[in-house]
């Protein structure tokens, strides 16, 4: 489904990524690790466009995403859930929602939203910003659902979340694999990591130096945890 080769990736006379190359099937989830600052964000903001200086090959579905911009990036079915979650906070839950236009035929309705996420229909009228943390996250998870994307860009879910939450999270990304989303994945919490993914790309320094199995992160965790500084 998605194709990663060379990708390179600057800010200014910065260079972040030193060329990437990595692949993500339908229906997997796969994860981008490393310690903060090797480029696992970079990574997925060259995917969508948000870097202007950007080079090598991004292809969805066969596309080359390199050569449009991030609205028709979305329109193709590649949703992105920043680190900062990206909702619009005056608007009100319902309204987040249904304010970006459906673009595909794998867009879930409302209520089936409201089905997974049954905290989202209780706060529905709420401003966004008076949501807790955990609820932000999910109303930002479900923003691309509801526009239809396949493919789905989850920048650190976890982060700062309390601990239920964080068991939450796992499981509606579980089932957005059965549902068969296929998920891009930044994740600095490498035991939720494992719990979720089918494979994981180890980042040092802008690059990507070994793709793992989740058995083999499962036997190598304790060295993975001191090398992540975790």
């Amino acid at each position: 489904m998605l194709e990663v080769r060379n990708l390179q990736a600057s800010y200014g006379e910065t260079r972040v990524l030193q060329g990437i190359n990595f692949d993500v099937q339908a229906g997997e989830i796969v994860t981008l690790i490393g310690r903060n600052g090797v480029g696992k964000t970079t990574t997925l903001r060259a995917i969508i466009g948000d870097i202007a200086q950007r080079s090598g090959e991004v292809r969805f579905r066969g596309v080359d995403m390199l050569a449009i911009g991030p609205e028709r990036t979305a329109k193709a079915g590649i949703g992105y859930v920043a680190e900062d979650r990206g909702i619009f906070a005056t608007l009100t839950v319902r309204e987040n929602l249904t304010v970006s236009p459906v673009r595909g035929p794998a867009a879930w309705p409302l209520e089936r939203i409201y089905e997974q996420f049954p905290v989202l229909r209780e706060r529905g009228d709420q401003p966004a910003s008076t949501l807790s943390g955990g609820e932000q996250q999910m109303l930002a998870i479900a923003r691309p659902l509801c526009m239809g994307s396949e493919l789905i860009l989850l920048d650190e879910p976890t982060e700062g979340l309390a601990p239920v939450i964080v068991d939450r999270i796992g499981e509606i990304i579980r089932r957005l694999k059965e549902d068969g989303r296929t998920i891009l994945l930044v994740e600095q919490n490498l035991r939720f990591a494992i719990s979720v993914a089918d494979r994981h790309n180890l980042m040092v320094d802008g690059r990507i130096v070994q793709t793992l199995s989740n058995r083999d992160v499962i036997e190598r965790e304790e060295q993975l945890l001191e090398h992540l500084g975790v």
